[in-house]
């Protein structure tokens, strides 16, 4: 039985129960993740940092068998839904935690030990009091440039107007930032549950990837990234209904 979102297909379908893995990282060591211990193989490293229900990591872990992946986020109801749909899909090369982005990359990434950082939709906060916890801050940036392989990729996606006005001032500090005009070719209606709302609803949404810069060393990083404002732009309160959506 294929599964919809929004008239959309979830990827991939359950496989035979007797085939089905365990997707759950239930609990983080004290230091850095050893990838080739949690996976049983040396690959690639793709992160989702803040990925719901898992439509992205899933599809790519389905697409990408070659690669190993690992999706975060601080909303256990969601993750409970990623996590079931990984394991029905027998997907060996997924894991889902119940974690913050920003914790995961201070306190369990590696330095340059992963290839791609996925961002999509961050939540903009639109309450003033909340704006610190905005999670594209310039020492947010450092992390993900930290933890990036040389020539590592960030992939950084929203649909809120003021949040990508600073993405653009900031991201390009840290990487090599390219706009992308157009949907992604594998996935138009969206590769995320908010992008397929988004679009459904004719919203603007704002795509870019990105190369980490092989010329910045981490303590440039770090220190351009004290110099950098914070993200206190204004996130248009009118955006909220779509949050209760997604």
């Amino acid at each position: 039985m294929i599964e919809r979102e929004f008239g959309v297909p979830f990827p991939g379908e359950a496989v035979e129960q007797s085939k089905w893995t365990q997707t759950a990282l239930k609990a983080m060591p004290d230091g850095h993740l050893d990838w080739p211990a949690l996976f049983g193989r040396q690959a690639p490293v793709v992160l989702d940092l803040g990925c719901g229900n898992g439509r992205y990591l899933i599809g790519s872990a389905l697409a990408r068998p070659t690669h190993d992946h690992l999706g975060v986020d601080v909303l256990p109801v969601v993750i409970r839904y990623a996590r079931k749909r990984g394991n029905q899909r027998g997907l060996a090369n997924l894991k889902f935690a119940v974690l913050g982005g920003r914790e995961l990359l201070e306190k369990h990434v590696a330095p340059h030990s992963v290839g791609e950082i996925h961002c999509y939709h961050p939540q903009p906060y639109y309450d003033p009091a909340k704006v610190h916890l905005r999670l594209v801050t310039p020492q947010f940036l450092a992390l993900v440039h930290r933890a990036l392989a040389p020539g590592g990729r960030v992939v950084i996606q929203t649909d809120n107007p003021g949040y990508w006005k600073y993405v653009r001032a900031v991201v390009p500090v840290f990487f090599d930032f390219r706009e992308l005009p157009g949907r992604w070719p594998d996935a138009p209606k969206g590769r995320t549950r908010r992008e397929i709302i988004a679009t459904q609803k004719k919203l603007p949404v704002f795509r870019a990837e990105c190369n980490a810069k092989l010329d910045l060393s981490e303590a440039d990083a770090l220190a351009l990234a004290e110099a950098l404002p914070p993200p206190t732009f204004d996130a248009d309160r009118r955006l909220r209904d779509l949050d209760r959506l997604a």
